[in-house]
């Protein structure tokens, strides 16, 4: 599955607004970050570079704080008036199209005997064998992909 944990996003988000409110360089900038609705931030700043600047310093929080960057999806930034805004879109759930690439890696070089089956936002795999899915579990973690992946056992 690939699932956002908005607690963790939350405290990044409130992290990279305190250190810009204090940090030297973005005084005087009108540098900030909030969120824009359930799934989204916005970025302000009066010049692109420090828009991108911002960017970089929740990407920094994010890190440190356990969350995979591939879940961001940021827009480049557009002259808004007299500041430069960005929004950077948070993406959950796995996509129809990525969850047929994933049961097809699975199909092809998993062990036999392992069923995937996509489920809404998820990817089910279910085996006799609980080595058979540690198997998958190690084969995915070994490809590379541009989305993040989680790994949930609901035994």
């Amino acid at each position: 599955m690939s699932k956002l944990d908005r607690q963790e996003v939350d405290n990044a988000l409130n992290q990279a607004a305190k250190e810009i409110g204090t940090r030297f360089d973005f005084r005087g900038v009108g540098a900030s970050i909030a969120w824009s609705g359930d799934q989204a931030v916005d970025i302000r700043a009066n010049s692109e570079e420090r828009a991108k600047a911002v960017l970089d310093v929740f990407k920094d929080k994010l890190v440190k704080r356990g969350v995979s960057l591939k879940t961001l999806d940021p827009a480049d930034p557009r002259l808004s008036g007299k500041e430069y805004r960005m929004t950077v879109a948070l993406n959950e759930g796995i996509s129809q199209d990525n969850a047929k690439k994933l049961s097809k890696i699975i199909r092809d070089e998993g062990p036999k005997g392992v069923r995937a089956q996509v489920q809404g936002e998820e990817l089910r795999v279910s085996a006799k064998k609980k080595d058979d899915l540690q198997s998958v579990i190690a084969l995915l973690k070994g490809k590379e992909f541009d989305f993040a992946i989680q790994f949930v056992n609901y035994r």
